[in-house]
């Protein structure tokens, strides 16, 4: 059976539990797992990679998506909004959207994450207008190759009701549920090495009711899948659970059975000391989009600390309506430099940043598959060439997100190269492009 070997890589960044760092070392990827790893293995009839003068790590772990925005970069209405403003702004846009835009956007999201070195995402897919389903986001994943963990998101109080979304664009919670039930029955693989894993996720409990918030936890635990929300964003956010539920966001979550190892909460920036004490003691994880919260003005996530405390915190990319890129390398970056600005230079290291893109998103999405590169885990794999100028003078490669490269040479998701020579090989990425541009061409008309 043919395997490939990545040869004589310059430095493998494990992520193991020793956070071995290796030089020159060969990876052998043998039946979607990492088989062997060590010094001039034999080559077996492997298809070689040369990776001289190149740093490995783990394929990079996105916890918090909007894949359907990727149709919806800089948008200058709600450009230089708030969170409630800008959702404003935008919901209109995405009402419009088609089945097929949904689709086209997620190959796009997809793609761009996959090039900055990602090999699993997950999305928050909350809205369906026109016909939309799931569906059509596992399919582009399917297209992509990645590893997917898509949730069913779900809206149900307009604004008729006192919400923020338009009426047309939320749902009826019955409907919600059953089609929560249809998704995870056909899409949903709990075992090893899954290629898909979905969740159930009601957008935010400004848009859902707390019965439906309820009723969503316990069909997801009888399921067996994950639980996904946005939680304490920004102050509008926790004046808004305040006013409405008479209780700050985290006791909100707990009294709905929102807290435990099987959930994860997006952004929580505005959690406070007592929060981060109950997400530590009941393994509730963090999805942490530092450039997103940058863009929408939402503030500095406590992530020191949630970490010191214990907290499960991965990264994500947001939607890049709210970011307008989706590098997951960007996000690592960036989570380093926010805490360094809040708390000090000695806030958070880089490699500390890489184990959070890395082990840590695979903790808060609940895979003990992915994350580190050591035998007997899925060949989840990312080969960065640091020989060009954007790591030129480096003295320390490791360090990947403080001098680059911004674009992964390859991918190798379950084995399988994704980006082959920086270029993607399963999806045409000029294509893509243009259809995008039509896409948008048409929505803009709209």
């Amino acid at each position: 059976m043919t395997h490939t070997l990545l040869r004589g890589a310059a430095t493998v960044l494990t992520m193991d539990d020793g956070r071995r760092e290796l030089a020159g070392k060969d990876i052998r990827l043998r039946g979607g797992t990492v088989a062997e790893i060590g010094p001039a293995l034999r080559a077996d009839g492997a298809e070689i990679v040369n990776a001289a003068g190149c740093l490995v790590t783990p394929g990079l772990v996105n916890t918090h998506h909007h894949l359907y925005q990727t149709l919806t970069r800089a948008v200058p209405a709600g450009q230089d909004a708030l969170l409630f403003g800008w959702l404003r702004a935008l919901y209109p846009i995405w009402a419009r959207y088609t089945p097929e835009d949904v689709h086209l956007a997620t190959l796009c999201g997809l793609g761009e994450v996959a090039l900055s070195g990602c090999t699993t995402s997950s999305d928050h897919l909350y809205l369906f207008p026109n016909g939309a389903r799931l569906d059509d986001t596992i399919d582009a994943a399917l297209q992509v190759g990645l590893r997917f963990h898509p949730t069913r998101g779900a809206m149900s109080i307009g604004e008729s009701a006192g919400g923020l979304p338009p009426d047309s664009l939320v749902e009826r919670e019955e409907a919600i549920l059953n089609d929560c039930l249809r998704v995870i029955d056909a899409f949903h693989d709990p075992a090893p090495g899954a290629m898909v894993r979905v969740g159930v996720a009601p957008c935010s409990p400004f848009s859902v009711s707390r019965e439906l918030m309820r009723d969503a936890a316990i069909l997801a635990r009888d399921k067996g899948v994950r639980l996904h929300t946005h939680l304490a964003e920004n102050d509008e956010d926790v004046a808004y659970s305040l006013a409405t539920f008479g209780c700050r966001p985290g006791q909100y979550a707990e009294d709905l059975g929102w807290t435990g190892a099987d959930v994860w909460h997006a952004h929580c920036v505005k959690l406070d000391r007592a929060e981060i004490g109950l997400f530590a003691r009941s393994r509730t994880g963090v999805a942490h989009c530092p450039c997103s919260n940058c863009r929408l003005g939402s503030g500095i996530a406590p992530v020191r600390a949630m970490r010191d405390a214990g907290v499960p915190v991965g990264l994500g990319v947001d939607g890049s309506a709210s970011n307008d890129r989706a590098s997951l390398l960007a996000e690592a970056r960036q989570a380093l430099l926010l805490q360094r600005v809040s708390r000090g230079a000695d806030a958070l290291s880089a490699r500390e940043a890489l184990y959070v893109a890395t082990r840590g998103g695979a903790e808060v999405l609940g895979r003990d598959d992915i994350g580190q590169i050591a035998p007997g885990y899925r060949a989840d794999i990312a080969v960065w060439d640091v020989a060009g100028l954007e790591s030129a003078g480096s003295w320390d490669p490791a360090a990947l997100v403080l001098a680059g490269p911004g674009r992964v040479r390859d991918l190798f998701v379950e084995g399988r190269r994704i980006v082959s020579d920086g270029q993607l090989v399963t999806v045409d990425e000029r294509t893509l492009a243009t259809r995008a541009a039509h896409a948008v061409a048409r929505l803009v008309d709209g």
